[in-house]
């Protein structure tokens, strides 16, 4: 694995190494492998473009997939299909290691995590690990694709909104041209 495509969010306490970029498979697939702090994991959402394959290699990871949760152990894998509603999460003491694999890619996903990372690095996100300018988190959210699910979803249209102004502002170019180096 190459260290430099190995990026850590000191306020996750997670690191994310990116095995497969967009760009390296034409599209087919981006491949990330996710060592998941104790305690830590994402909140529940849903990608309407491409699915996301969890396949543990250590410890153990939790994936809710619409209202089942799954415990997989190293060698187990679940997949939240486009419109499902997911999250995973590591409810242990121990650090959880996994791939994810998007099919198709998505280099907004890829950037979304580098420019996430980065500004946790830069002190630039609160303690949940969003980010402080609300335009950055909400474009960050747009590129990843990322849907909030149920009442949530009222959100939306504000987050969107925002988004959109976030290129007005040129937000977008200076997040990509300082944090995305691969």
């Amino acid at each position: 694995m190459e260290h430099t495509r190995r990026i850590y969010n000191p306020v996750q306490k997670d690191h994310v190494t990116f095995l497969k970029t967009a760009d390296e498979t034409n599209g087919e697939y981006t491949l990330v492998e996710v060592e998941l702090a104790p305690k830590g994991g994402v909140g529940l959402h849903y990608h309407k473009t491409y699915s996301e394959k969890f396949d543990c290699l250590e410890g153990d990871l939790k994936v809710q997939l619409g209202k089942t949760v799954y415990t997989l152990n190293p060698g187990e894998s679940a997949t939240a299909s486009p419109n499902v509603n997911h999250r995973f999460f590591n409810q242990s003491d121990k650090v959880c290691r996994f791939r994810v694999e998007l099919r198709p890619a998505s280099k907004g996903f890829e950037r979304s995590l580098q420019i996430g990372y980065g500004l946790a690095r830069d002190g630039e996100t609160k303690k949940n690990g969003f980010p402080k300018d609300k335009y950055a988190l909400a474009w960050l959210f747009d590129i990843s694709e990322s849907n909030l699910p149920g009442w949530m979803s009222l959100f939306e249209g504000i987050l969107r909104r925002q988004a959109k102004a976030a290129v007005k502002r040129a937000t977008d170019k200076l997040l990509l041209e300082k944090y995305v180096k691969f």
